[in-house]
């Protein structure tokens, strides 16, 4: 069924995590076209419902998102009913060394870059040229305050953030011109199950309604970066300025060299 070109289609994936589920409920409202991805189908159905109770008209999805052929005909398909107007690449994944001084499984660390890094930037492959044509849009790429500095606690995580960080900084000047704007998201601790069940301590934890809402309206800003939260950003921010020899050490005494210490923004988004 086509959409009315006065609705607001915005596409949410990882909507059946914590950051991802408030964030379908805080875009959810009369005039709104949800547009969900999950791969918990029946807590995705849950969440659709509650969106639908707050006006929201909805449509789910439950592709693989690295199966780049699914993911170029699912947005095919969304992109002829109507062109998204905001687009959340939410979904992620983390893994970490098993030990100290190992390295993280190879299986793990391809499954994670392309969830994490490919699938994004092949979102915006797909729906880049029909919101130029429309001459509108607004992508949002999820990164980590981990893409400061790179922990020795999950490096491939690290490097993963850091690099979708980076290409959404360079895809913001290149989209401009067309009226399609990008914002990068650096989230830091936000509560989900999944997180409450790891060990260690969590500083400045936010829970994923407060986390949803600044993304919101960093967003409506057409801002370029949206950190939190702030002593969080702040501290980490220094790790990235500061000689790479000062941040390690610092790094260290902080207890950040040790797998399984948790890590900002370490939380599945699926």
């Amino acid at each position: 069924m086509s959409q009315s070109q006065h609705s607001r289609c915005v596409l949410i994936t990882g909507a059946t995590g914590a950051i991802g589920g408030a964030l379908a409920r805080a875009y959810a409202a009369p005039g709104t076209h949800l547009v969900l991805h999950g791969r918990q189908m029946a807590k995705l159905e849950a969440l659709a419902e509650m969106c639908r109770q707050q006006g929201a008209q909805v449509t789910l999805s439950s592709i693989s998102l690295t199966d780049d052929h699914a993911l170029q005909r699912w947005l095919a398909d969304v992109c002829a009913q109507q062109v998204p107007d905001i687009v959340i690449a939410n979904a992620g994944k983390n893994t970490h060394p098993e030990g100290q001084g190992t390295l993280e499984p190879w299986e793990d660390v391809q499954a994670l870059l392309d969830l994490n890094l490919k699938t994004p930037i092949a979102m915006v492959q797909h729906l880049v040229p029909a919101m130029q044509a429309r001459g509108s849009g607004q992508l949002v790429l999820i990164s980590s305050l981990a893409a400061w500095h790179g922990l020795p606690t999950t490096p491939s995580y690290s490097a993963s953030k850091a690099g979708i960080k980076a290409y959404g900084e360079g895809l913001r000047g290149l989209l401009a011109p067309h009226g399609i704007g990008v914002t990068v998201v650096m989230p830091g601790y936000v509560t989900s199950p999944m997180c409450e069940a790891m060990p260690g301590p969590k500083p400045f934890e936010w829970p994923p309604e407060r986390a949803a809402n600044v993304i919101k309206r960093g967003v409506s800003a057409n801002r370029a970066r949206i950190s939190f939260p702030f002593p969080l950003n702040f501290g980490t921010w220094w790790l990235a300025v500061l000689p790479a020899g000062v941040s390690q050490w610092l790094i260290k005494r902080l207890g950040f060299n040790h797998p399984g210490f948790n890590h900002p923004g370490d939380l599945p988004r699926d």
